[in-house]
């Protein structure tokens, strides 16, 4: 009974230890978050280019500080490109400024009668109303939003100097990572880096592809229904895709009031929104299985969560970084003996299947032991 004991009082002390420093954690980001974020995007991103350097330096001979610098440069290079295009795009459509204002405007009259007809709200009341919602939202949670959003712009300009000295220094990182090792953990260190290296590139390079995917099929889509500007908005909707569960609920929203502003037919909203729908059922039962796979094996409430206190922590960046930040923790914890069962909890470890009446659909009853069965 002793022994029992002494191990329920070691669980709980472990599980204490690793929630205290979940807390401290959370504090540090929040506190730091301009100098915290932009190193892990640039932890990211050196990860990423990590294969290429090491191709200049064995296959081609290229000194190390001019294969990091090729690398660097081609990078963002690509990343630059992406943002130009949606800055001359959005230049173009300011032209057209005082059409869009004039449909907007319409739209808005049009609303407003519906509502008056529908549940007797005055024009005025209605325009009351509005003002005090933006008001308190301008003071609020989109004050935050903003203010997030631009420290993060102002970060990324240091993002690009991570990088470079973080591969630059690369070995040095990790000839400190075994002075502080014990001899006889280097294997199970070398294990952990070489499968953090591998989710990572993995799931940026499937995030690659799935965007330009989504992209082609979300420009197409809006081609097809004469949405104007229907590239910049593909653009716009592949980019806000990858941030999960939450980026293409603000895409739809941009597309739909961007339609509004160039159409006064008040349908396309419909034919948009049934448009994206077919594209994420389609993304997220054949793209993101197939692409990115089972690269990131994280449940969907850890997911959820995870971009949700992200996001709050960090704005936009955080919400991006989430999913990989949570992933190299499940890479640590599930090679480390004591960590194994909080890797177990945030995994996924249910079969994605399940036949019942010859009818198949998602088994959310499994995946525990026999203990858990009876609960």
């Amino acid at each position: 009974m002793e022994f029992k004991t002494t191990s329920d009082a070691s669980g709980i002390l472990k599980f204490t230890l690793v929630l205290i420093c979940i807390c401290i954690s959370m504090t540090l980001v929040f506190l730091g978050q301009q100098i915290i974020v932009p190193l892990l995007l640039a932890f990211l991103f050196a990860i990423l280019l990590n294969p290429i350097v090491s191709f200049l330096n064995k296959r081609w001979h290229v000194p190390n500080v001019i294969a990091v610098l090729i690398s660097c440069i081609l990078l963002f290079a690509f990343l630059g490109s992406i943002l130009m295009f949606i800055y001359y795009q959005a230049a173009d459509i300011s032209q057209e400024w005082p059409k869009i204002k004039q449909n907007f405007s319409m739209h808005i009259k049009n609303a407003e009668h519906w509502v008056n007809q529908t549940f007797h709200v005055s024009g005025k009341k209605q325009e009351q109303y509005l003002q005090e919602t933006a008001k308190k939202t301008l003071d609020g949670g989109m004050g935050n939003t903003l203010s997030s959003f631009t420290n993060t712009a102002m970060s990324l300009i240091l993002i690009p100097l991570y990088t470079f000295l973080i591969l630059l220094y690369r070995k040095l990182f990790v000839s400190f990572l075994c002075k502080i090792v014990p001899q006889k953990e280097h294997t199970r260190l070398m294990d952990i880096l070489v499968h953090i290296g591998s989710i990572v590139q993995n799931y940026i390079v499937g995030l690659l592809i799935e965007m330009f995917i989504v992209a082609g099929l979300t420009t197409g889509g809006l081609m097809l229904l004469g949405v104007p500007y229907a590239i910049l908005l593909g653009v716009i909707t592949a980019l806000l895709n990858l941030i999960p569960y939450i980026g293409i609920l603000f895409a739809a929203l941009l597309t739909v009031l961007a339609a509004l502003t160039s159409s006064t037919d008040p349908t396309i909203v419909i034919k948009i929104g049934f448009m994206i729908w077919g594209i994420q059922l389609f993304d997220n039962n054949f793209l993101v299985p197939k692409i990115v796979g089972n690269k990131v094996q994280i449940n969907a409430l850890v997911s959820i969560l995870g971009v949700i206190v992200f996001g709050t922590l960090a704005g936009v960046a955080g919400m991006f970084l989430a999913l990989p930040m949570i992933a190299i923790l499940k890479v640590i914890f599930d090679r480390i003996d004591s960590l194994k069962p909080y890797g177990y909890l945030i995994g996924d470890d249910l079969p994605k299947t399940v036949k019942w009446n010859k009818i198949v659909m998602p088994d959310l009853n499994h995946g525990g032991d026999e203990k858990a069965d009876k609960w």
